[in-house]
């Protein structure tokens, strides 16, 4: 027998707070400022790599961003190889991100930082840009990585205190 899917779930204690949506918003616009301040040229990605990270704790949150700045680290630089060398040739393209998952695998990287080394390298392979591929890639990982110093800050400063469970209607 199949285990029904189900389309549609939700878990009370994973519903997003209102402390948790201002801090998630504070976060995300702090991370756009300070990659506009040290002048990059996509700020956005900072903010969009503060979204991915922010958690509701500290050790949630440290955990998630090792492994983004690793995998980007990784996507970055197999990008800037494969894009340097191949431009957005789609067979070079469909071996790079191969070969990503081999070293993902050879790292004992988890199935999300190999799909996060991914995107970058997507990122900087098929989106055409006048700088070279070395300066895209470190760019990228430049936004990345101050979106997730801002989302550690933010969490660190400003932790989120845990929902008080209801009370068991049985008591």
């Amino acid at each position: 027998m199949m285990p029904r899917m189900k389309l549609w779930s939700w878990q009370k204690e994973n519903l997003p707070s209102i402390a948790h949506s201002v801090r998630t918003a504070l976060a995300a616009t702090a991370s756009v400022i300070v990659a506009r301040l040290v002048q990059m040229p996509e700020a956005y990605w900072a903010a969009i790599a503060t979204l991915v990270v922010m958690q509701s704790s500290l050790g949630a949150t440290l955990t998630l961003s090792i492994e983004r700045v690793v995998a980007t680290a990784l996507g970055a630089s197999v990008g800037a190889v494969e894009a340097n060398y191949f431009g957005a040739n789609l067979a070079a393209f469909m071996l790079a991100i191969f070969f990503l998952g081999l070293l993902s695998f050879g790292f004992r990287l988890e199935k999300t930082a190999y799909r996060y080394a991914s995107v970058t390298l997507t990122i900087i392979v098929l989106i055409p840009r006048t700088n070279l591929a070395w300066i895209v890639a470190l760019h990228r990982f430049i936004e990345v990585s101050v979106g997730i110093i801002v989302a550690l800050a933010v969490v660190a400063f400003w932790p989120e205190r845990p929902a008080i469970p209801a009370k068991n209607a049985a008591e």
